[in-house]
């Protein structure tokens, strides 16, 4: 799935800004509504966009992600985003050793240092994946996108109750990548139809396949409820003896993910492997970029291009916040989709737990893409 539109135009003039055009989605705002920077710390967005630029310099050769956006023109350069994000670390790295408040909390700061160019939601397509989507719910959310504002929605890794062996109620196995393919290359792996990621469903596998024929070493077992979440989530965290162990996604079956759709109908299956901590976006699992709670979205990398700066600003009850967050993971949900950004909250058991702790924050949210001066 791929929008058909053409190119945001980026001027270059001296007030550096976006020209604004009728189906557009991005346009400089010079007086941007910038409240109570909140809800995030410092040293976490650091983190996130240290490793987000590492991910930018290291791996030129992933054209799916490294560029600076299908949607603006050249003058929207690589160069600029990674100086952005190195930015953001000097200035916390500055703070730090002068043992002050951190500036990028200072909206007057972030006014003077940076350029912020309001998204407008790309309502259409939203509306028409709406009248596709068997989900009244998502069908509902969908259809009031405000014109002003995008779907912020929240993602969380899932915390998980397992078993090492197979049980009555952990009957469901994370699996590592089949036998058959687990010394090649992802290249090679995809080029190879007959390998055995590519053959199964989500359905055949939960149904017993991988287990029946022994193509597949089981990590840890779950209940059926779990792997759907985490199915869903990308990556799994287990307490075993006071220490946390992080799963993460590693390949999958090569179907692609159906917004229209529930989890427990997606075809799209998940192989997992161990990794040191929550992972985001990377084109292998070596390579992938270490993100945390708060500072980090997911989102439309193809077209918007990985490591973005956003802004989003919403109330809360009687207090307007803003917070800062780095475009730092994606997937199958945000293919053909420039209406939203998943900001990742938390680790949670399921859904009442993440209710209960995020239900404050908003279904919709102004947002801007920044870019530092």
């Amino acid at each position: 799935m791929r929008l058909i539109f053409s190119f945001l135009v980026f001027l270059v003039a001296s007030s550096q800004s976006f020209a604004q055009t009728p189906a557009r989605f991005f346009t400089l705002d010079v007086t941007p509504n910038l409240a109570n920077m909140s809800d995030f710390k410092a040293s976490a967005l650091c983190d996130v966009a240290d490793e987000t630029q590492r991910y930018l310099t290291k791996f030129t050769a992933d054209k799916f992600a490294v560029h600076a956006g299908t949607v603006f023109d050249e003058s929207v350069t690589l160069a600029k985003v990674k100086k952005t994000l190195a930015f953001i670390c000097q200035t916390y790295r500055e703070d730090v050793r002068k043992k002050r408040y951190s500036r990028l909390h200072d909206t007057q700061f972030l006014i003077e240092n940076f350029y912020f160019y309001r998204w407008t939601p790309d309502i259409k397509t939203a509306r028409e994946i709406a009248l596709k989507s068997t989900n009244t719910s998502k069908s509902r959310m969908l259809n009031t996108i405000p014109s002003d504002k995008i779907f912020l929605t929240k993602y969380y890794t899932k915390l998980l109750t397992a078993s090492a062996v197979k049980t009555p109620q952990y009957n469901q196995a994370l699996y590592a990548l089949p036998y058959d393919e687990s010394a090649l290359t992802l290249e090679a792996a995809n080029e190879d139809l007959s390998l055995t990621r590519h053959k199964y469903t989500r359905q055949d596998i939960i149904a017993g396949v991988l287990e029946e024929k022994k193509l597949a070493k089981p990590l840890i077992w779950l209940t059926e409820e779990a792997l759907h979440d985490v199915l869903l989530q990308g990556t799994g965290v287990v307490e075993v003896d006071g220490v946390r162990r992080y799963f993460n996604v590693h390949r999958n079956n090569g179907i692609a993910y159906d917004y229209a759709i529930g989890k427990r109908e997606q075809a799209r299956y998940w192989y997992f492997s161990e990794v040191p901590s929550i992972m985001g976006y990377g084109e292998t699992l070596d390579s992938k970029i270490a993100i945390a709670p708060h500072v980090s979205f997911a989102g439309n990398v193809a077209e918007l291009g990985l490591g973005k700066l956003f802004m989003v600003s919403y109330d809360q009850g009687d207090e307007k916040i803003s917070r800062l967050g780095v475009l730092a993971d994606q997937g199958g949900a945000f293919d053909n989709n420039l209406f939203q950004l998943d900001l990742l909250v938390d680790s949670y058991y399921g859904w009442q737990d993440y209710h209960k702790a995020n239900k404050h924050l908003p279904d919709y949210a102004n947002a801007w893409l920044m870019l530092v001066k």
